[in-house]
């Protein structure tokens, strides 16, 4: 006697292949490229998590689904986590590029009033509603783009209230949003100009007024500093990441991007979730990581929009047996790119990686380094259903068919948020 099919909320059918890592670690050496595919499959989903994986005519036969998505054939992924992003400012900075382009350094535009201190004007200038409809139109921008989860920093305030003022905008767009923020203070971005005479009285500020009021908000997840020659330096940075990880926040870190200043050895010696950027990490900082099992986030649009030769070394990284992670350091002056499909693209062309390892540093690792790596970044039996429905015949594809966005269909949790629109043709 034939059973009757179980009913479930979602069954995405018809899926030419699936294309994902597995596990909920991290992945780094030969294991990077570790990556599981299956033909002609289909995904069951409950309660907005995947209920099983298997073939198109078992999963049909078995489920009575309330909704189903035709992936017509093509790649599906999970849904992509950009680990680091700096999304919550007002104003853009089209002319500092352009300056890079007359040969102006970031280092020069910074001291020149440039940079950071440019994007903190906005934020000061602005509301809070005006900051969150800016964070909510972007937000839009990643989904389209694949992206499900997203690192957020603030770091354009400097000062208590206008980085309260950035957290509160971050959680204002988490709770209407589709795509999951995960919150990273940054108040160490840069010194602000009414402190750059007496740097010592804003670390303090940092220190014994900024750190506990984050912490006691619950607002942040995450400290993270700028650790670089011009900003702040090694004894500086450890000295706040050390008050931060006291007051109960994990720790991120910008290191070693601008010059060879130790920073990875730092994001070791601290345990840091990740060390981000590392275009100018030593043999000696690419050891400590891995020693620390330290994640490198590495964001290779960056050199390329600042006009910068030095790459960050990812082939050898993850050669090491790192872990490396991608993202698109998406924010107004260094990098105003969303799409983690353009990075990985350049991922594989800048740093040799191939398709399937840049796809899982733009997932699974990239989840392990927010803490997440337990419910997303993969698509497996009892993870939260994120995936995308790509136009893509295989995830070979990914960093071959650059320059195009390929997302056809989003689903979050479970719920479908995301549909592209179809050209419509004449017909003569």
């Amino acid at each position: 006697m034939q059973q009757s099919a179980t009913p479930i909320d979602c069954l995405v059918h018809n899926v030419g292949e699936l294309a994902t890592p597995q596990g909920a670690g991290s992945r780094g050496g030969k294991a990077l490229a570790s990556i599981h595919v299956q033909n002609d499959a289909a995904i069951a989903i409950q309660d907005g998590v995947i209920l099983e994986i298997g073939s198109e005519a078992d999963l049909a036969a078995r489920y009575q689904a309330k909704q189903r998505i035709d992936a017509q054939g093509n790649l599906v992924i999970p849904g992509l986590v950009d680990a680091h992003t700096h999304p919550v400012f007002l104003g853009t900075r089209e002319g500092e590029f352009e300056d890079r382009l007359l040969g102006k350094s970031y280092v020069e535009i910074s001291e020149g009033g440039g940079g950071i201190v440019s994007s903190m004007l906005g934020v000061r200038n602005s509301s809070k509603e005006q900051l969150v409809q800016a964070l909510l139109m972007r937000m839009d921008r990643f989904l389209v783009c694949g992206t499900t989860t997203v690192e957020a920093k603030s770091g354009y305030g400097l000062s208590l209230a206008d980085e309260m003022k950035s957290l509160e905008s971050i959680a204002e767009a988490n709770r209407v949003h589709p795509v999951d923020l995960v919150p990273t203070f940054l108040g160490a971005h840069d010194f602000p100009p009414e402190y750059r005479d007496d740097r010592a009285v804003y670390l303090k500020l940092l220190r014994e007024a900024m750190l506990p009021a984050v912490a006691e908000s619950g607002l942040a997840e995450y400290c993270d500093v700028f650790t670089e020659s011009h900003v702040f330096g090694i004894d500086e940075s450890r000295d706040l990441l050390n008050h931060a990880k006291e007051l109960g926040l994990k720790v991120r870190l910008h290191v070693d991007q601008l010059t060879q200043l130790g920073g990875a050895q730092l994001a070791a010696e601290l345990g840091a979730a990740s060390a981000d950027h590392l275009e100018h990490v030593s043999d000696e900082g690419i050891d400590a990581l891995g020693q620390a099992g330290v994640i490198p986030v590495l964001c290779p649009l960056v050199p390329l929009f600042l006009r910068e030769s030095q790459e960050a070394p990812g082939r050898r990284m993850a050669d090491a047996g790192l872990s490396v992670a991608l993202a698109t350091d998406f924010n107004p002056g260094s990098c105003y790119a969303m799409s983690l499909f353009e990075v990985m693209s350049y991922g594989a062309l800048r740093y040799g990686l191939l398709a399937g390892e840049t796809l899982t540093a733009a997932t699974l690792n990239a989840a392990v380094s927010l803490g997440r790596g337990d419910s997303i970044g993969t698509l497996e039996p009892g993870k939260r259903a994120d995936l995308v429905i790509t136009d893509l015949p295989s995830h070979r594809h990914l960093t071959y068919d650059m320059a195009r966005n390929p997302v056809q269909h989003v689903i979050k949790s479970g719920t479908l948020v995301y549909s592209a629109s179809h050209v419509n043709r004449q017909e003569s």
